[in-house]
């Protein structure tokens, strides 16, 4: 009889799989024919030199498979109801790795520039992430989250959460969102107003298979998001960019026929962080009525404005029902726990939900619980107005480590929110050598034909500060200035 194959590396099958896949290998090819008996099992273990208890696990796993059969005292015997050529079945030991080849056609998906992950490209390896729009993990109010999040799963509610639920997120954090957003943004909304999802960028993606059709136009700012247009054009759409200049969107440039829908970053616009101007806000909500299409507002930072209040969003001045409102808690707490949330009509609301339950049937229920307590407890507002003042802080250092040491090059105006800065670079800068020099350096930066839906190059870089402190920023700064002076 054959020996099994010996054990190599930490992943190799246990032996008692090998020696039955030993054992079925040669039922397969003949050396062991149907009506045969098997060697005992302690002779089998003595021939194999292992335990007896692995000859009769190996044993019983040939049993269930059907190679063989036992018949009491008599013995084991190879099952005479195998056809003569008994079909090649997958052996219980691979003999390499999944194919690194598909075996039918696969299509090819564009991607995206990630700072991280397995798509992030050089951009991951950089110390400073200034291409990064993303809070500082350090600052999350782990203790805080725990405790919540213990007790949501301790409560009747939590085990409850356990189960299968409301595809629209948990309702207990839905009514604390409706709150927040009348109470903070002047938004309409209540529970059944609500839908949670894993990040803003999943609502995003439910909207666009929710409105368009192949072929359809969807009006994008231009610059704008990219990973928000990669959602429509899956989806279907053709992009439509509209024009901007210091009050926004201007409105007159959008195409006719009207879009389909407009996807927009009115209060802090991505990336040049401009303010859509009140009168360009009334026209938008008002073409909007009139041409019967969706504006789909991404509100990504709202709490963070560090000049007097933020201006209201469009959904707030929206008695047409014309926008899809799309909200983040992640940018507050940290993107790894992926909250976001969709605001809207409620038939919209109902929409949505059956398309998110076709691809995530819910969400983290038991955290959706805890972060509805923090809302509940006005422990989450807290913590923005704590890292509001901090991210305050950040940019200021940012803005005056900018001013010394790269003052002759760059230029910007201050924004009054928001976790970038958007700085003009000076024209006899060669941005993408500048940008690959401070990579070597260990800085990452974005520039603007990263955000061009043409690719065209413009002398702008997006900066962004929120994911490091202040010390961090000015090594950052000095060591961007450093890769500038090597040109």
């Amino acid at each position: 009889m054959t020996r099994p194959p010996a054990r190599r590396g930490a992943g190799a099958s246990a032996m008692f799989v090998r020696v039955a896949a030993a054992i079925a290998d040669d039922i397969r090819r003949g050396a062991l024919r149907g009506g045969d008996r098997l060697p005992s099992t302690r002779a089998l273990a003595a021939q194999f030199s292992v335990n007896r208890n692995t000859i009769v696990a190996a044993y019983d796993e040939l049993v269930a498979q059907g190679w063989v059969v036992t018949r009491g005292p008599r013995g084991t015997y190879v099952s005479e109801t195998l056809p003569e050529r008994a079909v090649r079945r997958p052996s219980p030991v691979p003999a390499r790795g999944i194919p690194a080849r598909a075996g039918f056609d696969v299509r090819s998906v564009p991607g995206l520039r990630f700072p991280f992950g397995p798509f992030g490209g050089a951009g991951a390896i950089a110390r400073y992430q200034l291409s990064s729009g993303v809070p500082d993990t350090r600052l999350l109010p782990s203790a805080m989250l725990s405790g919540a999040y213990r007790r949501a799963l301790r409560s009747r509610a939590g085990r409850a959460g356990l189960d299968y639920r409301d595809p629209r997120g948990e309702p207990r954090l839905r009514a604390a969102l409706a709150t927040m957003l009348r109470g903070r943004r002047g938004i309409p909304a209540g529970p059944e107003n609500i839908l949670i999802t894993r990040g803003s960028q999943m609502g995003v993606d439910l909207a666009a298979r929710l409105l368009v059709r192949q072929g359809d136009a969807v009006a994008v700012e231009h610059l704008g998001y990219r990973p928000a247009w990669r959602a429509f054009e899956e989806a279907g759409a053709r992009l439509a960019p509209v024009a901007l200049d210091g009050n926004g969107l201007i409105v007159e440039s959008l195409p006719e026929p009207a879009p389909r829908c407009i996807y927009v970053t009115p209060h802090h616009q991505y990336p040049t962080m401009v303010l859509l101007s009140p009168a360009r806000r009334i026209a938008l909500l008002e073409r909007a009525r009139r041409d019967r299409f969706a504006i789909l507002e991404d509100d990504y930072d709202h709490e963070f404005h560090f000049e007097g209040r933020p201006v209201a969003p469009l959904a707030a001045a929206d008695p047409g029902g014309n926008v899809i409102y799309l909200g983040t808690l992640s940018k507050i707490l940290a993107p790894g726990l992926r909250l976001g949330f969709v605001a809207a009509s409620e038939r919209a609301i109902e929409s949505l939900a059956r398309l998110s339950a076709a691809v995530d049937r819910q969400g983290d229920q038991i955290l959706e619980a805890a972060v509805a307590e923090l809302i509940e407890d006005g422990e989450l507002q807290r913590h923005a107005r704590k890292m509001c003042r901090i991210y305050e802080s950040r940019r200021d250092a940012l803005a005056s480590a900018l001013t010394r040491e790269l003052g002759g090059a760059l230029s910007f105006t201050l924004p009054p929110g928001g976790i970038t800065l958007w700085v003009r670079v000076d024209d006899g800068v060669k941005l993408e050598a500048w940008r690959t020099r401070a990579l070597a350096r260990g800085v990452a930066f974005s520039t603007a034909r990263e955000f061009a839906l043409d690719a065209r190059p413009r002398p702008y870089i997006r900066l962004a500060f929120a994911r490091h402190d202040e010390a961090e920023l000015g090594d950052a700064i000095r060591r961007m200035r450093r890769a500038l002076d090597e040109r």
